[in-house]
């Protein structure tokens, strides 16, 4: 018996405004779009290109106002080829929302304060 993980779902307020943070913070694509026939929902996935692992971001139609993320403290973490690149990259986007260099490692925040961690290739 085999499980493979195959996406990670996040609820987004401005799905124009997520989709253009990870294409530009993580060179995330969309690779596929799905749109409710009434309009209540819109499910967009990104991938890096490289993995099966997407990452789909839901828009609701009736949930205009912040998610309340409370202390969730779950993350995804994505490993970065060039990370002195990516970090000046987050630096002057201003998304680095928590560092821990001793550690070598560091979180990026969205749009919406979702928890991103970045770590370098280990070589």
């Amino acid at each position: 018996m085999n499980a493979l993980f195959n996406h990670c779902n996040i609820n987004v307020t401005d799905l124009e405004k997520s989709i253009r943070f990870y294409e530009e913070a993580l060179n995330l694509k969309v690779v596929r779009k799905k749109e409710a026939s009434d309009g209540s929902f819109i499910l967009v996935y990104l991938s890096d290109g490289q993995s099966p692992f997407q990452l789909e971001l839901t828009w609701l139609k009736d949930h205009p106002q912040a998610y309340q993320l409370g202390e969730n403290e779950s993350h995804i973490c994505l490993t970065v080829d060039d990370y002195e690149a990516y970090h000046e990259l987050h630096k002057n986007m201003g998304c680095i929302c928590f560092e821990n260099e001793k550690m070598g490692l560091y979180f990026i925040h969205d749009p919406d304060d979702y928890w991103f961690e970045i770590i370098p290739v280990k070589k």
